[in-house]
């Protein structure tokens, strides 16, 4: 399975996967060089999200080709202005000359719109594509590939990445049309006007864009060094003042710490940015000399009775003005393995995760299941997790009838969470079988097993949204009443009432605004919406002290009412009137009866009891 990359660099740092822009005179990114190493990519697989739109794109490459000869006709037309009209004082030419100058650059402005239009439409369409194609990729991503990667990293990747890739898509391959037509066009022209200054032209030129990419790569060097101190900024700002960073900073006293560390990478920031400002004013200074500098030489070649060959005023400024547009498409021609490098390299970084197999999918011929009882039923499931050693289940064969309650216990890794993730589907058993109402899960589409399980977790997580969109959450389509029936089984009903703004108080970044009991009572009252046959309790009451855990336990017995539950315990008292208690030691069933035939076994589970009614005692 391919990997992703999730280290190489900090998730905002623009200057090594934000693009081809700003790159003009620069060198290959080694970034750039290893993402394309690790994951090459095909030109072929490019061009082929651009096929759909092969008639807008045709019409922008004519109107480039078309726009950059029109434009070279303008030096010609000042050129017959004086030699010929002015001098001569022929009106009539004159107004012919200066109407063809005029709508020159009307027509160019008019192309240049069309262009923009229409390179930015197919751009955005593309990048649609890829963005949403990317975000659905991503949401059938196992849970494993959500504990590896970071976050950001993946935040990067939909919103940076794309956000440069739409610079490639409407800037790039058009300014490296643009460019090459213009520097071929642009160098005849000179040829044609003066072949002994388009020579001179050719001897002065390299060493000006050598100058000029030197003096460019010294501030991209700079300005890298910034963009990373920068990105390591945005990461502390992000973790120091979220709502947990700051609960943290208080409690260990670490306030003056953070202060300090960002003030250090804030003064940083300040130095590369002074010399990336100094930097970037050597290269407009070097430029501005260069376009100083050749033009003179040129007056002073055509000044000259050796070298002039009879040249006229009018060429000698028709050829000035060919060769003060040269410099720049040619320094972009120079970039075009820069740019091509940067571009592909941002395709490669799409790709990499768009070609991720999702190894939890739909099956090709979904099974329907109507007339849900909710019966579980596990047959010799052994599972596995991808890098491990050994199994976190091995050879379980549970069955648990429609109704009834099973309620799984034993130490921390003895496999009741893998046990539970199977039963949602979050994973799949590496040998045997788990059914609903005598269907594999693997035969039911997702969206049909998250309708019949519904999982309440220890860890509730809660939208920065109000009540009711949080609730929504589990049915879109609920009305009010239904909200609110949800609730009231849940017992948080009269809570949201008591609130000023009812269900429409946001609840805060992750919840922060209500208790740890309230969360979870909000969490089960989504659940509960959602009215699925089948609850898996995930030890949803075990980091809530006593009053408020017989409160959501209240609430939880009454959610349990016509469904069947499976629910994995921490504190033992919770699940005494299971109908079933499976005993799990290091992923095998060690026991298996009611709280009482366990009891008076005398057994693991006994000895659980005994311990938690031991530390019970002592607190």
């Amino acid at each position: 399975m391919a990997q992703p990359i999730i280290s190489r660099r900090p998730p905002d740092a623009p200057a090594e996967h934000g693009g081809p822009r700003g790159r003009s005179g620069a060198q290959r990114s080694p970034v750039d060089l290893q993402q394309l190493q690790e994951h090459p990519v095909r030109l072929g697989r490019i061009t082929q999200l651009f096929a759909p739109h092969r008639a807008p794109l045709s019409i922008v490459t004519l109107l480039i080709i078309a726009t950059s000869i029109v434009g070279l006709a303008s030096p010609f037309l000042v050129k017959h202005l004086i030699d010929d009209a002015i001098p001569r004082k022929d009106v009539r030419l004159v107004l012919l000359l200066v109407a063809a100058m005029v709508s020159i650059a009307i027509v160019t402005a008019v192309f240049g719109v069309i262009q923009t239009w229409l390179s930015t439409k197919v751009g955005q369409q593309v990048m649609h594509g890829l963005r949403t194609g990317l975000f659905s990729h991503l949401q059938r991503m196992p849970l494993s590939f959500f504990t590896r990667t970071r976050g950001g990293e993946l935040q990067s990747r939909l919103t940076n990445d794309i956000a440069a890739m739409q610079s490639v898509v409407t800037n790039t391959a058009t300014s490296i049309a643009s460019n090459l037509t213009t520097v071929v066009g642009t160098a005849i022209a000179m040829v044609a006007l003066s072949w002994r200054l388009a020579l001179l032209s050719l001897i002065v030129l390299p060493p000006a864009v050598l100058l000029t990419r030197a003096v460019a790569r010294m501030r991209r060097s700079v300005t890298t060094k910034a963009q990373r101190t920068l990105a390591d900024m945005q990461s502390q700002i992000e973790e120091s003042l979220s709502v947990s960073g700051a609960h943290l900073s208080k409690i260990l006293g670490s306030g003056d710490q953070l202060a300090a560390k960002f003030t250090a990478s804030s003064s940083s920031l300040t130095a590369l940015e002074v010399a990336s400002q100094l930097a970037g004013r050597w290269r407009m200074a070097t430029m501005s000399v260069v376009f100083a500098v050749i033009p003179a030489l040129i007056y002073l070649f055509a000044g000259m009775p050796a070298t002039s060959g009879g040249m006229t005023i009018g060429t000698l400024v028709a050829f000035t003005a060919l060769q003060g547009q040269l410099f720049r498409p040619l320094m972009g021609v120079l970039s075009v393995g820069v740019e091509v490098t940067a571009s592909m390299a941002l395709f490669s970084r799409i790709f990499e995760y768009l070609d991720l197999p999702a190894t939890i999918t739909d099956p090709d011929r979904p099974v329907p299941l109507t007339d849900v009882r909710g019966s579980i039923s596990l047959r010799d499931v052994t599972f596995r997790y991808e890098g491990s050693d050994r199994d976190a289940l091995r050879n379980i064969t549970i069955d648990v009838p429609a109704g009834s309650t099973l309620a799984l216990v034993g130490a921390t890794g003895s496999g009741k969470s893998t046990l539970a993730g199977l039963l949602s589907r979050l994973h799949d058993p590496s040998s045997g079988s788990v059914t609903i109402d005598g269907i594999d899960l693997r035969d039911l589409t997702l969206q049909t097993i998250s309708s019949v399980v519904g999982v309440v977790s220890q860890e509730s997580y809660l939208l920065h949204a109000s009540i009711s969109d949080n609730l929504r959450q589990a049915k879109p389509e609920a009305t009010d009443e239904q909200i609110e029936a949800a609730a009231a089984a849940a017992q948080i009903h009269e809570l949201i009432v008591s609130l000023p703004d009812g269900y429409d108080t946001l609840v805060g970044a992750r919840g922060h605004r209500f208790s740890g009991g309230e969360q979870q009572r909000l969490a089960l009252a989504r659940i509960i919406l959602r009215d699925p046959k089948i609850l898996v309790l995930d030890e949803a009451t075990s980091a809530l002290d006593n009053s408020t855990e017989r409160a959501v336990q209240q609430a939880l017995d009454a959610a349990r009412r016509g469904r069947t539950t499976v629910a994995i315990a921490h504190r033992l008292s919770t699940i005494q009137d299971a109908d079933r208690i499976v005993v799990l030691d290091h992923g095998r069933v060690r026991e298996t009866g009611t709280h009482d035939e366990l009891v008076t076994a005398g057994g693991a589970y006994a000895a659980l009891v005994d311990a938690q009614r031991t530390t019970v005692a002592a607190a």
